[in-house]
């Protein structure tokens, strides 16, 4: 059995549908467009027949997860790093690369960063750069179009909540170290919802923020320089590797399926009882490291022994999100439960596996 993503797409664009919800004719841009959820994003838009603009300059995407989209005339991919001033259908800056045939654009999505927590410690500057001169530079092309600027940032902002934070709710101002080894990702976030505000103020810009939680699902990068835990221990299971659960494996996370991520997401942006707003996309169920490294074993039949080591620094204890936003606010919620999207995401490994032995 084979993964098709198309039947995810579609799945995605019918539901969007059901609620009304088209993109048609409407000119997005998309930072970050060939990373995980920025492809997703591009696919979806593309089938609604959006104009898409994919910037990205692969430091974490991938040209395969938009290359068929490349012969799509309402798509068009452009080489740039955000954190670069960049200039769409304006004349005589004095800096910076110009576009100067796309005259009009909606709504600029913010995706571009970095965001596997062994990237921190490679690219820390890359980082920071990405979360606020990116920024700085999306909200620019925003300002100049009068569009409607989304920015996804993260669960990461909240840092190590206490308990009586669980579930977490957008009010929360967060408990994050700004010295420790994953500042450069979760201030720089912090910081890009600040520069955000600010343009929201002085501007009159309409905005919007999502912090996402963990997602998983076909086109999530994997290995031992990323860091991430479901694909990671995917890998490792396929493989009857040990599979590495870092402390002794109690800390939770709650863990969303791309499908569900990609609709809270575009529900959001469409939604105009969003402006202004910041919104948690994530699933409230919480699961112990150890308990989803068991049932990845338990769905890959792997012979896989878990094996622990030390916690990293500054690593949270628990994270789940409050939904209470979503829900209201965007008639939103996952519906995919968790061992049926570590099903297909499985699938996706298997057949990336498949490949590489046919290379």
């Amino acid at each position: 059995m084979s993964f098709n993503i198309d039947s995810d797409i579609i799945d995605i664009n019918n539901r969007l549908l059901d609620n009304g919800i088209s993109f048609e004719n409407k000119t997005i841009l998309v930072t970050g467009g060939a990373g995980f959820l920025g492809s997703w994003v591009c696919d979806v838009l593309i089938k609604q027949r959006a104009k898409c603009i994919c910037l990205d300059n692969y430091s974490s995407g991938l040209n395969k997860n938009v290359f068929h989209l490349f012969d799509e005339k309402n798509f068009r991919y452009i080489n740039h790093d955000i954190s670069e001033p960049i200039y769409f259908g304006l004349s005589n800056h004095p800096y910076g690369i110009c576009i100067g045939d796309i005259r009009k654009i909606d709504i600029v999505m913010h995706m571009a960063s970095r965001a596997s927590p062994f990237e921190f410690k490679d690219y820390p500057i890359s980082i920071l750069k990405s979360n606020t001169l990116g920024t700085m530079n999306a909200l620019g092309i925003a300002k100049a179009h009068n569009a409607l600027f989304f920015y996804t940032s993260t669960s990461e902002v909240y840092g190590n909540p206490p308990d009586d934070m669980i579930p977490t709710p957008e009010t929360y101002f967060g408990h994050v170290n700004p010295v420790g080894p994953r500042s450069c990702y979760d201030e720089s976030k912090r910081a890009g919802e600040a520069f955000i505000k600010a343009y929201e103020l002085q501007h009159n810009l309409r905005t919007k923020i999502v912090r996402i939680f963990n997602t998983s699902g076909p086109r999530i990068r994997y290995g031992p320089e990323f860091g991430r835990v479901v694909p990671n221990f995917i890998h490792q299971a396929i493989n009857d590797m040990d599979i590495t659960v870092f402390g002794d494996g109690s800390q939770t996370r709650s863990f969303i399926y791309v499908v569900d991520e990609i609709e809270g997401i575009l529900k959001m942006v469409h939604n105009d009882n969003a402006i202004g707003e910041v919104i948690n996309i994530g699933n409230e169920k919480e699961y112990t490291i150890l308990k989803l490294a068991k049932i990845i074993i338990e769905l890959t039949n792997s012979n896989s022994k878990i094996v622990f080591k030390g916690l990293p620094i500054d690593d949270p204890k628990r994270r789940s999100p409050d939904l209470t936003k979503a829900k209201k606010i965007l008639n939103w919620k996952p519906t995919t439960p968790l061992k049926e999207g570590l099903k297909k995401t499985i699938e996706w490994f298997k057949d990336q596996e498949k490949e590489k032995i046919d290379e």
